[in-house]
C-alpha cells in the first residue's frame, strides 16, 4: 500500500532557469547530477519541454499502444517505470509545476532539480551568459537566490561559476542546510 502521508509532502525544489533557451540548462544539471550524488543527495529531475516530444520510439509497444490511442501508457519493469499521457486526448491543459511535483515520490529523492518553468515561484538558480545579449532574470523574478554565469559579474545575489559544478553544489548544500523546508 503506498505511502498516502509522503505524498501530502512535497519534495525540496530548485529551479534552473534562464532567458531564452540554449544558455546550458541541461548541460550543467548533468554536469551537477552526478556530483550532487557523490555528496549524498538522491536528485529527482522534471523538465519542461516546449515541444512535442516522445520518449518512446517507433516500433517498441509502449509506442504502438500510444499511438493507438491510449490516453495514459505505463511501462515498467524491474528496472524503471515511465508514465506517459496524451494531453490532447485527455482534454487537459498543459499541467503546471506543481501538477507534474505531485507525481514525484518524496520518499525516493531529496531534492527535485526544475529545468525550465522560469515562472515558477520556486527557489532557482539563474543560468546567464552575458555573450548571449539576454537581460538577467534576477533583476525581476525574487525567487532566483543565485546566478550561474560562464563570466563573473557584480551583482546583489551570489553568481556562481557556470563551469564549476562542484561550487554549485557545494552552494545548493549551503542552501538546503539554511533554509527551511
Amino acid at each position: 500500500m503506498p505511502n498516502v502521508a509522503a505524498h501530502h509532502q512535497r519534495p525540496r525544489l530548485l529551479g534552473f532557469c534562464a532567458q531564452a533557451s540554449g544558455s546550458g540548462k541541461t548541460t550543467l544539471l548533468t554536469a551537477l547530477i552526478p556530483v550532487l550524488i557523490a555528496r549524498g543527495l538522491r536528485i529527482s529531475v522534471i523538465k519542461h519541454a516546449h515541444h512535442q516530444f516522445d520518449i518512446d520510439h517507433p516500433g517498441k509497444d509502449s509506442y504502438r499502444l500510444r499511438e493507438a490511442g491510449a490516453v495514459q501508457t505505463l511501462v515498467g519493469s524491474s528496472r524503471r517505470w515511465a508514465l506517459i499521457t496524451e494531453l490532447e486526448r485527455s482534454g487537459k491543459p498543459e499541467p503546471e509545476l506543481f501538477d507534474l511535483v505531485d507525481h514525484i515520490d518524496p520518499t525516493m529523492c531529496d531534492l527535485v532539480l526544475v529545468e525550465g518553468f522560469k515562472l515558477a515561484n520556486i527557489p532557482k538558480i539563474e543560468i546567464h551568459r552575458p555573450s548571449l545579449g539576454h537581460p538577467l532574470l534576477a533583476d525581476q523574478d525574487h525567487s532566483i537566490i543565485a546566478i550561474a554565469s560562464d563570466v563573473p559579474f557584480e551583482h546583489t545575489l551570489r553568481v556562481l561559476d557556470l563551469n564549476q559544478p562542484a561550487d554549485i553544489a557545494d552552494y545548493i548544500r549551503l542552501w538546503l542546510s539554511t533554509t527551511p523546508h
